[in-house]
């Protein structure tokens, strides 16, 4: 999901629904609140109807029109995204094993070290980059998340299985066919055959997972050598452009992991690629429960 840009009609709608925020009373929806008073009014004398509707949309196309509002509305669609954003991965790093988490809280420690020996960088005009950057490692961290949890499933995944009973398993059915006769067990057979398929079937799913982690085991380390080089590079470099360009490489990189992932998305996790990543300012806070676990 990417945040689209919003349009005048986006402006209207927040002007008609806009609430005002009074003492004691809290968000008042003054405006409907007007409208409901310049319906009963019209009751009486319809000319209120007309004045009622002229008044909402002068109103209306001021308010919408105002870059001060249009900024306002901005900002509050951009807290609410990554309010929804942080929720969602809090949620996926809540449901890791403890020593997952305890990667997961490094390396967004490490990201945070990354952000804020950039800011000190921006001090010679180049602000913009800022945004970029934070976009860039909440991309990185999304998809740090998504290794992390596809090894759980694999890890789980492989431990219900006894590789040596199921390789046992494999040469008992191979010499019970190779004992049977065609024409006389050919119900038999057709029975054993099938069940062979399916544990040899087993056995390479096995053979792939196992694969599969050692990638992942790469991909997770290769992200924290990165992100470790870039901490690095942020503090010997002391440019903003430098720390943007090498931080442009790594996300590209990190893209192409992500690629891979939903390529083989039959032995990962549910957690789906999500570009929303890419639209957030600000780096996701650790969760109060893992926060409070930081060493």
């Amino acid at each position: 999901m990417t945040l689209r840009a919003l349009g005048f009609s986006d402006f209207l709608k927040a002007a008609f629904r806009r609430r005002l925020h009074l003492p004691l009373l809290g968000a008042i929806p003054v405006n409907l609140m007007v409208l409901g008073m310049v319906a009963v009014l019209g009751i009486a004398n319809p000319g209120f109807w007309l004045l009622g509707a002229a008044g909402e949309l002068a109103y209306l196309s001021i308010l919408a029109s105002s870059a001060r509002f249009q900024k306002l509305v901005e900002g509050e669609r951009l807290m609410a995204a990554q309010a929804g954003w942080e929720a969602r991965v809090h949620s996926a790093a809540q449901r890791l094993a403890p020593a997952s988490q305890i990667r997961y809280r490094r390396l967004l420690g490490q990201c945070r070290a990354v952000l804020g020996l950039s800011e000190t960088l921006d001090d010679d005009g180049l602000s913009s980059y800022r945004d970029l950057r934070s976009r860039g490692l909440n991309q990185m961290l999304w998809i740090y998340l998504r290794l992390l949890a596809s090894r759980e499933v694999i890890e789980d995944n492989a431990a219900r299985v006894d590789l040596g009973a199921l390789d046992a398993e494999i040469e008992s059915l191979e010499a019970r066919l190779a004992g049977l006769d065609a024409e006389q067990d050919a119900v038999l057979m057709r029975s054993l055959a099938g069940t062979l398929a399916i544990q040899r079937k087993r056995s390479e799913n096995r053979s792939r997972a196992q694969s599969n982690l050692e990638v992942i085991d790469a991909e997770l380390e290769r992200t924290e050598r990165q992100v470790e080089l870039l901490r690095e590079e942020s503090a010997i470099s002391g440019k903003a452009e430098a720390l943007s360009a090498r931080l442009d490489t790594v996300t590209q990189t990190m893209t192409d992991t992500s690629r891979w992932i939903d390529e083989h998305a039959d032995f990962f996790t549910s957690l789906a690629s999500d570009d929303a990543s890419r639209a957030m300012v600000d780096l996701p806070r650790m969760p109060e429960r893992l926060e409070s676990e930081s060493p």
